[in-house]
């Protein structure tokens, strides 16, 4: 390939500009999600696959992290820990981190057959503190869930939409009591 001088440096330029932003060019292509940050799990937390091609990505599941945003990251940066979330939802404000890619496997619903067929959603908070479940929080999550399902033509209903309670065999409460599941749902479908 014969690059010019010109576009070599144009295409210096759009690395700079892209490392001046603090987002290295190959971290923003990592995400499924655009907006969402790149913070990956450690690869001793999911497993590597193909999906859709392997698995079939039907179902998202709904979860409360039980833990603040950061200390959640770091869960999945442990590579002792054995856990990991697709996504993760800051509470105060929406903000979304991408941990897994959606390609990937990985390990959130404590049920292996669900782990290769979804996609997992963490969210800021404790199931039995409603406060965490905010505004910012509920609309950010739905448009990242309404972006899920329509990429993999998952319904938009309660049937492939779950919380962690309804995965079989599962021995969490997440997203508890607390979650406005009837909010939650007329914003994915809007």
């Amino acid at each position: 390939m014969n690059l010019s001088r010109r576009n070599l440096i144009i295409a210096g330029a759009g690395a700079l500009a892209a490392g001046i932003a603090g987002v290295p060019a190959s971290a923003a292509a990592a995400v499924d999600y655009p907006g969402a940050e790149w913070v990956p799990a450690s690869t001793s937390n999911y497993t590597v696959s193909n999906r859709p091609s392997s698995y079939p990505v039907n179902v998202v599941v709904i979860h409360v992290t039980q833990e603040y945003y950061a200390d959640a990251l770091a869960i999945f940066q442990d590579p002792n820990r054995k856990v990991s979330s697709h996504y993760v939802v800051r509470s105060g404000d929406g903000h979304i981190a991408q941990t897994v890619r959606e390609k990937n496997i990985g390990w959130h619903a404590g049920n292996w057959d669900y782990n290769t067929r979804s996609i997992g959603i963490e969210h800021e908070g404790w199931v039995d503190q409603p406060q965490w479940f905010t505004d910012q929080l509920y609309a950010a999550s739905a448009a990242l869930t309404r972006s899920i399902c329509n990429r993999y033509g998952i319904p938009k209903d309660r049937a492939h939409i779950i919380g962690h309670i309804e995965v079989p065999g599962s021995t969490h409460t997440d997203p508890g009591p607390y979650w406005d599941w009837t909010k939650y749902m007329r914003l994915v479908n809007n």
